[in-house]
C-alpha cells in the first residue's frame, strides 16, 4: 500500500503536539512547586509511543477498522471486567499492571464504543423508532456500569453525551431523544443517593465556595487551591515574576496537579496568554473535527468523527470548568494534556482515525446530508 503523505493533514499533529507540549510545561511546573518525579519524561515517552499509532492510523483506511470494531468493543469490556478483579489502589479498581505500564481500561473503552455504536448505526434507521433506541441505550449502559463499578462515576457519565450526539447524527427523531433526557433529568435524585458522600461533596462545594481566607475542609479544599494556584501566577502568569507573591508553601499545595488539575499548572506558569492559547489550540482540534464530520457522507466515518469530537469537546469543557470552580469536581482529566500513558496513547489514536476519515475525502465525502442506505 503505498502512502500519500501529503494527503494526510498535519494540522492534527501540529495542533495536537501543541497541547501536549502545553501539558508538559505543566508538569515541569508541578515538579518545580512540588519536587522532582518522573512523569515529564514518562509523559514524553508515552508521546513517542502515541505518534507512530496516530500516524499508523492515518495511513489505514479507517474502512478495515470498521471490520473488527465490534471485537475491539468486545475486547474492552472484557478488561472492564478484568479490572475489577485486580488489587485496589486508593480504594479504586481502575488499572491493569502489565508490568512496564498500567493499562486504564476505560481509557480506550471510550473510542473503541464510538467505532460500535458508529458500525450498529451506520445503514439502519431503528433508531428513528424509540423501540430501536434500546439496543444503542444497552451497548452504552454496560460499559459505564462497569466503570461505576470500579469506582468511576465521571467517566462513565462521559458515554451519555457521545451516545446522544451519534443517536442525533444518525438521525434519531429529536422527539426521542428529548423524552430520554426528561427521563435522565428525572432519575438525577436516584443517581444521587447511589452517589458516595465524596461525590455528593463534590457538587454541594461548587455552590458553597468563597474567594479568599483559609481553606476549607473536604472536597471545597480542590477547588479553593485551584483557583488560588491560578490567582498567584497572575495575569501573565510566573515565568515573569521574579518572585513569588507568597512565601507559603501551603497556599501553593495542590492535589492531582499532574493529572486533573494540569491547567490550573499551565495558567500558573503561563498565565492568561497561555490558558488562551491552549483553549484556541482546541477550539482549532474540534473545528477541524467537526468540519471533517460534515464533509463525510459515507455513514460510519461521520458517526465515528462525530463521536469523536463530542468525547474531547466535553472531557475539554469538563476539566477546564472544574478548575476554575464553574462545575463540580469530576476527575475528568483533560485530553492529551494532563499525564497518563493510556490516556494519551487512547486519544492520539482516536485524532488518528480522525485523520483516516479526512484522507478519504477525496471518493467519500461530499457536502451533503447524511443519509441510510438499506
Amino acid at each position: 500500500m503505498s502512502v500519500q503523505w501529503h494527503s494526510i493533514s498535519w494540522t492534527f499533529i501540529f495542533v495536537c503536539l501543541g497541547i501536549t507540549g502545553l501539558g508538559l510545561c505543566g508538569l515541569v511546573r508541578a515538579d518545580e512547586l512540588y519536587g522532582k518525579s518522573q512523569l515529564v519524561e514518562k509523559q514524553m515517552i508515552w508521546l513517542l509511543l502515541a505518534l507512530p499509532v496516530t500516524v499508523t492510523i492515518a495511513i489505514v483506511p479507517y474502512q478495515r477498522i470498521r471490520s473488527f470494531s465490534v471485537w475491539l468493543y468486545g475486547a474492552c469490556v472484557a478488561l472492564l471486567v478484568a479490572v475489577l478483579y485486580m488489587p485496589a489502589v486508593n480504594g479504586s479498581r481502575r488499572w491493569i499492571p502489565l508490568g512496564l505500564f498500567d493499562l486504564q481500561p476505560s481509557e480506550p473503552a471510550r473510542p473503541a464504543f464510538v467505532l460500535a455504536l458508529a458500525a450498529y448505526l451506520m445503514y439502519g434507521d431503528n433508531q428513528r423508532t424509540a423501540r430501536g433506541l434500546i439496543a444503542p441505550l444497552v451497548m452504552a449502559l454496560l460499559p459505564m456500569l462497569l466503570i461505576v463499578r470500579e469506582p468511576d462515576l465521571d467517566t462513565a457519565l462521559l458515554f451519555v453525551p457521545v451516545l446522544c450526539s451519534m443517536l442525533f447524527a444518525a438521525g434519531a427523531r429529536t422527539r426521542h431523544l428529548a423524552i430520554t433526557g426528561v427521563m435522565g433529568i428525572a432519575c438525577l435524585p436516584l443517581l444521587w443517593t447511589q452517589m458516595s458522600a465524596e461525590q455528593q461533596s463534590r457538587v454541594v462545594s461548587v455552590f458553597i465556595q468563597r474567594d479568599g481566607g483559609l481553606a476549607p475542609s473536604g472536597d471545597g479544599f480542590h477547588l479553593h487551591q485551584s483557583k488560588q494556584v491560578l490567582a498567584l501566577g497572575g495575569f501573565w502568569g510566573s515565568i515573569h515574576q521574579d518572585e513569588p507573591p507568597l512565601d507559603d508553601p501551603a497556599a501553593w499545595q495542590l492535589p492531582a496537579s499532574r493529572t486533573d488539575f494540569v491547567f490550573a499548572m499551565i495558567g500558573e506558569k503561563l498565565g492568561f496568554p497561555g490558558c488562551a492559547l491552549l483553549m484556541s489550540l482546541y477550539a482549532v482540534l474540534i473545528w477541524k473535527g467537526l468540519l471533517v464530520a460534515r464533509r463525510t457522507r459515507e455513514p460510519f466515518g461521520r458517526l465515528v468523527a462525530v463521536g469523536i469530537v463530542t468525547l474531547l469537546a466535553v472531557q475539554t469543557i469538563l476539566n477546564t470548568s472544574m478548575t476554575v470552580g464553574l462545575l463540580p469536581i469530576t476527575g475528568t482529566t483533560l485530553p492529551l494534556c494532563s499525564y497518563g500513558g493510556s490516556s494519551l496513547i487512547s486519544t492520539y489514536a482516536a485524532v488518528g482515525l480522525l485523520m483516516s476519515i479526512d484522507r478519504s475525502r477525496s471518493y467519500e465525502v461530499a457536502g451533503e446530508p447524511f443519509a441510510f442506505r438499506g
